[in-house]
């Protein structure tokens, strides 16, 4: 029985090993099961470790700025946030047709949770996922055409299935960053989708990009087939901090 577990770990097999391990120390509660129904109990360990084995890896490798669930979402607050649409958006046909996501709303209307909740989500359902402030991602990008790992890093981002880009439009762009920004979308236009945080407008993109014919060429590769939320009302930190005095 040792060299069986030693065999299962060299072939990788741990969460088979485990549950094998468990059935000898619980004899009890596998003795009246058949060979097939204990075999598949082995099996079945041996799945679920490693779907737990790619959910760590994939939220690891995510990055995400805040711990976030669908089914923690907050519809009490009004923000103009609708559940039917949060449902649709939970089945993940929108990544599926490489559709993009732009969630628009004042500071503290919950961009970044639902962003996360949804960057969780996807993770779940085995999509690589990665998080940026978007001027943190095309500061990555300058140091990267310095280093010589700019075509890798291209790669790297056009291989998520979900980028999700924090403070959209914050902060002023530099003609380096514009172009940047242009190589990311065109790279993953048709391929993947971007989740994109502002606190601008939609119709004041244009204008915040800094340059009108690549902002043209940028915006028009995000928002064709692009889902929009526009998040309304009043900061939910601001409300949570009175609710807790």
């Amino acid at each position: 029985m040792q060299q069986i577990q030693s065999q299962l770990h060299t072939l990788r097999l741990s969460g088979m090993a485990e549950s094998l391990q468990q059935q000898r120390e619980q004899p009890n509660t596998y003795v009246e099961l058949s060979f097939e129904e204990r075999l598949s109990h082995l099996v079945s360990a041996e799945a679920t470790y490693r779907d737990n084995r790619r959910l760590t890896r994939l939220l690891r490798a995510a990055k995400l700025k805040l711990s976030a669930t669908l089914s923690e979402i907050d519809y009490a607050h009004p923000r103009g946030l609708k559940r039917n649409v949060m449902a649709s958006l939970a089945t993940g046909d929108w990544m599926l047709h490489h559709q993009n996501l732009l969630i628009t709303g004042p500071c503290g209307s919950g961009k970044s949770y639902l962003a996360c909740a949804l960057g969780h989500h996807a993770c779940l359902q085995g999509y690589p996922v990665r998080y940026f402030r978007t001027n943190r991602l095309l500061d990555a990008m300058g140091v990267a055409r310095v280093d010589g790992s700019y075509v890798r890093l291209l790669k790297q981002l056009r291989k998520t299935e979900l980028l999700i880009l924090d403070d959209f439009g914050l902060e002023p762009l530099k003609q380096t960053q514009r172009n940047d920004l242009l190589e990311i979308m065109d790279d993953r236009y048709g391929h993947s989708s971007t989740l994109v945080l502002s606190q601008l407008p939609t119709t004041e993109w244009h204008a915040s990009i800094g340059d009108a014919t690549l902002a043209d060429a940028i915006l028009d590769r995000l928002m064709h087939n692009a889902h929009r939320i526009e998040l309304k009302g009043e900061s939910m930190r601001k409300k949570m901090k009175i609710d807790s005095k």
